[in-house]
């Protein structure tokens, strides 16, 4: 049985609210990811959004894995694409921070799970695209969120010789959804690891799982109250970090 000092450190990337006039900002995060990271094995350790690299580092160095959360949109003028109404951006502070992360986790090749608009920052980092608001971006996709904000599953299918066949079996598998954006393009780096029937990305891989454990989900395996298909999921990524699976690279990850 693994000692609780043995057990993997893994970074949690917290979120900024409370930014407007006459507020006071909070760092915080939604208690499913530590919740979650705990029962798969790991330690949590909460990220505050930073955006210097001398203070980002040094807490990296030390990490076993990182997961990337969910949260508010990117801005799109940032990716040079007009705004749009269902967009809600995300704080500056915390984009500039999560970016940071996006980079120092690939120059690592550190462990890493990225979830939701984590998924979406990571691809955006590495040279990809999204559609800003699905529903108008592909007119006959199914739906991905609940318009009322309550709780929607929909189908994904693996893609063959996938990481993520491995973890959930051939076929499909239901996820919950709760995104209104999606990848128009794919970074280079990664692959494709899952789709809704529409067609569009819900899940990625980096290109190369033995050189770095790099996985993105659409759907959140944080808020199901830890179902087996999404321990399945967790439990592969603490055992990635549990392994030292990462390296310093001598040069920077080339983007798309």
């Amino acid at each position: 049985m693994t000692k609780e000092k043995d057990r993997p450190l893994i970074g949690i990337n917290m979120d900024l609210q409370g930014t407007g006039r006459g507020q006071l900002p909070h760092s915080i995060v939604q208690t499913g990811y530590y919740d979650a990271i705990l029962t798969a094995g790991g330690i949590p350790v909460l990220i505050p959004p930073m955006f210097r690299e001398p203070e980002v580092a040094p807490i990296l160095d030390r990490l076993d894995g990182l997961v990337l959360t969910g949260g508010d949109d990117m801005d799109p003028r940032k990716q040079n694409v007009a705004p749009h109404q269902s967009v809600k951006v995300m704080s500056e502070r915390r984009e500039a921070s999560d970016r940071l992360l996006c980079r120092l986790a690939a120059k690592r090749h550190l462990p890493t799970l990225a979830i939701g608009l984590g998924m979406q920052e990571m691809n955006v980092e590495h040279g990809g695209g999204l559609y800003v608001h699905v529903p108008e971006d592909l007119p006959r996709a199914i739906p991905h969120r609940d318009p009322h904000g309550g709780a929607h599953r929909h189908i994904v299918v693996m893609e063959p010789g996938t990481l993520l066949e491995e973890i959930y079996g051939e076929g499909e598998i239901r996820v919950n959804s709760y995104h209104h954006q999606g990848i128009r393009k794919l970074a280079a780096m990664f692959r494709p690891a899952a789709h809704a029937p529409d067609g569009l990305i819900e899940a990625y891989e980096y290109h190369d799982m033995d050189e770095w454990w790099c996985v993105g989900v659409q759907w959140h395996p944080e808020n199901e109250g830890h179902i087996s298909l999404d321990t399945q999921l967790l439990e592969a990524f603490i055992q990635a970090s549990d392994r030292g699976f990462r390296r310093v690279l001598p040069t920077k990850v080339k983007a798309a």
